[in-house]
């Protein structure tokens, strides 16, 4: 992907845009060489609602239940005793999830990384959404930050909302299908303009 000409695009968009651009941290996210389907998604069920640094802690102990073990194994994982992953901190809800996730890695529905990298946005999206509480947002972060995509347009995601109605000075929130509508004319660099959404709120937090 060409950065310079995605930013170059953008910034020719609105002069609003370009201003946002200027000032923030470059979104410089390279496409994946290689990823791991299963730990990546694995991960983030059990970051779902919770803030990073309690996610992080959960994880962590998850983790640490496969000692020695660079890459989470999903036939181990299955056969982990739900009160062992529920002592690590997950609730009974990401267990299921993540149990399914394994059982669907091992089946083949989960693609392995080689296939993911073959497949277009659309077609991971339709695989992995059949696993248990993986949505389309979930997704969507994987193809954006872990695979690389150029163009994901996260129009669900509360804070490109909320950084796209500050950016153009809106008092209201657009719904996702207006964010659709108006992020046709930054195809096809639609994850950079997300990554600048997200970057207008960085001094609110």
């Amino acid at each position: 992907m060409d950065h310079d000409h995605a930013h170059q695009l953008l910034s020719a968009s609105d002069v609003r845009m370009a201003a946002l651009i200027a000032r923030s941290r470059r979104y410089e996210i390279q496409p994946a060489v290689s990823i791991r389907p299963f730990d990546a998604l694995a991960e983030s069920i059990a970051y779902q609602q919770l803030n990073g640094k309690a996610a992080a802690a959960i994880w962590n102990r998850v983790r640490a239940l496969y000692p020695k073990r660079k890459r989470l194994d999903p036939a181990k994982v299955l056969a982990t005793p739900d009160e062992t992953l529920r002592a690590a901190g997950l609730s009974r809800a990401k267990i299921a999830a993540i149990k399914d996730l394994a059982a669907k890695t091992l089946d083949g529905t989960v693609p392995s990384s080689r296939a993911l990298l073959r497949m277009n946005d659309d077609e991971i999206v339709a695989r992995l959404t059949t696993v248990r509480g993986i949505g389309r947002w979930t997704v969507e972060m994987l193809l954006l930050f872990d695979l690389g995509r150029p163009d994901v347009w996260p129009v669900d995601d509360y804070g490109v909302r909320k950084g796209f109605a500050k950016t153009f000075s809106r008092r209201k929130l657009p719904t996702p299908k207006q964010l659709m509508k108006f992020g046709k004319k930054w195809r096809p660099h639609r994850s950079v303009a997300a990554w600048y959404f997200w970057r207008a709120l960085d001094n609110d937090r």
